[in-house]
């Protein structure tokens, strides 16, 4: 609360930003409605070609023609690795809810929507925030709905295209014994993708957390290095939870997972001496 008491205050003290309690709510409140509608009008343009969207994007890392498999398959060629080709996924889908073919064409709808709508969600969230901030603190700001966007995606296409195919495509050919057949509900289907994709789009903003954390005091480059090897622990053992349990796949997800995490680092210190260089600035002022 005493950080949610200080923004407020931060945005009393800006000449753009004098208002009250209630007006910061009512403000805030009015974002909240036009990311709303933002991410209804993203909904109607995916429900427009949603069946082609289900098809070829939703189902794409359960058809055997997907584009990473044939990717994976030509790089292993290219390195006499055939363990790199995967087996034709051995699986079959079942909806088994009358209304359950509809409410999928409108979840599916709403997740793309949300997805295609990310940036403007963040611009708004942006022009709420902006108002608290100092003008040095806007101009170090400079670009953060771009480079959040771009994190996002990156965090949106490697889940796709990289750690679903290998992870649909081994629980897909696992079998525990011949006589059980893996008939999957959409439903299932569906939700593991899509909490998939929607988390590591989310972890790839670790470092712009790194950076405000940073900013009001909370993080420091010394407590992350410091804490590095129980970093690179827990984000083995993530990648390990994500991948299927074989060394290359793991490593596949590890890797990124690592790279963010040495970055935020970096990004973290830069954050540190920005913030000593503003305070030496103004003690040279005073």
């Amino acid at each position: 609360m005493s950080f949610i008491n200080k923004f407020l205050d931060k945005r009393k003290d800006n000449p753009a930003g004098e208002m009250n309690f209630l007006d910061h709510i009512e403000e805030l409140r009015w974002h909240i409605v036009r990311c709303a509608i933002a991410i209804m009008v993203g909904a109607c343009l995916v429900f427009w070609k949603v069946e082609w969207l289900f098809h070829h994007i939703v189902m794409g890392p359960a058809r055997k023609d997907f584009i990473s498999y044939r990717a994976f398959c030509y790089l292993g060629r290219l390195l006499n690795a055939d363990s790199f080709c995967m087996k034709e996924i051995q699986m079959k889908f079942q909806n088994n809810a009358v209304t359950g073919q509809f409410m999928m064409s409108l979840s599916v709808s709403m997740m793309m929507g949300f997805v295609l709508m990310f940036p403007y969600i963040l611009w708004e969230f942006w022009k709420f925030v902006k108002p608290a901030l100092k003008p040095a603190e806007v101009k170090m700001a400079r670009g953060i709905v771009f480079w959040c966007s771009l994190l996002f995606f990156s965090g949106v296409m490697f889940a796709y295209f990289i750690v679903a195919p290998y992870t649909i495509n081994f629980f897909g050919n696992y079998q525990l014994s011949p006589l059980f057949e893996n008939i999957i509900t959409i439903d299932n289907y569906y939700g593991t993708l899509s909490n998939m994709v929607l988390a590591l789009g989310i972890v790839f903003e670790l470092p712009i957390l790194v950076y405000f954390l940073t900013r009001i005091g909370v993080l420091t480059p010394e407590f992350l290095r410091a804490k590095r090897r129980y970093a690179f622990l827990i984000l083995f053992i993530l990648s390990m939870v994500i991948a299927p349990p074989d060394v290359f796949s793991c490593l596949l997800i590890f890797v990124p997972l690592y790279i963010l995490f040495e970055i935020s680092v970096k990004i973290s210190g830069r954050a540190i001496k920005a913030r000593k260089l503003r305070e030496a600035m103004q003690n040279d002022e005073d």
